[in-house]
C-alpha cells in the first residue's frame, strides 16, 4: 500500500519549521539525496533490477519529461518533492551502461543527470534505500517510474 504523497506545499512548510514530523522526513530523505554522488548504480527490489543512487535510493523517470529535456523544473515546487540527480560527469556503477549516461541543463545552470534520455529524479518520502512505494504514482502532471539498466520503463 502506497503511504501518502508529500506535496510541494508540506516541504516548504517543513523547511519553515512549521510541521516537525514533516519537517525530520524530508529533511532527512532530502539529505540523502543531496549527499549522494552522481554514480547511478542498479539495485534489486520487489520491481526487478533498477537504477538506484549511490546510497540506493530509486532515482525516477518523469513522464512528462520530453526524451532529452525537462519538465518537472517549469512547475512550481516540484523540484522541491522531487529533487534532480545533480552533476556534469555521471558515473556508470556495475550493470549500467556509461554509453546511456549523460546529462541535461537546467534553468539554474546546473546539468542533471540523465539515462537513455530520461532525466532522473529522488523523491523525498523515500524512507530507505530501495523503497519502491512510490514508483508508478502520479503527480505534478505526470507519472513517476523507475527504470531499467537498458533504460526502460517500470511502473
Amino acid at each position: 500500500m502506497k503511504r501518502s504523497l508529500i506535496t510541494a506545499a508540506s516541504v516548504i512548510a517543513a523547511s519553515a519549521g512549521v510541521t516537525a514530523t514533516v519537517a525530520t522526513t524530508s529533511s532527512s530523505a532530502a539529505t540523502a539525496h543531496a549527499a549522494s554522488t552522481a554514480t547511478v548504480q542498479l539495485r534489486s527490489t520487489g520491481k526487478g533490477k533498477i537504477l538506484v543512487n549511490a546510497k540506493g535510493f530509486v532515482l525516477y523517470d518523469f513522464a512528462k519529461d520530453p526524451k532529452g529535456g525537462e519538465a518537472c523544473q517549469k512547475v512550481s515546487g516540484c523540484l522541491k518533492v522531487w529533487p534532480a540527480l545533480i552533476s556534469s560527469k555521471p558515473t556508470a556503477g556495475p550493470g549500467v551502461k556509461s554509453s546511456l549516461l549523460g546529462t541535461v541543463k537546467l534553468t539554474n545552470g546546473q546539468r542533471q543527470v540523465t539515462y537513455a534520455g530520461h532525466p532522473l529524479y529522488g523523491y523525498v518520502a523515500d524512507d530507505a534505500p530501495g523503497d519502491t512505494d512510490y514508483i508508478g504514482v502520479s503527480q505534478f502532471g505526470g507519472a513517476w517510474d523507475a527504470l531499467t539498466a537498458s533504460g526502460g520503463i517500470v511502473k
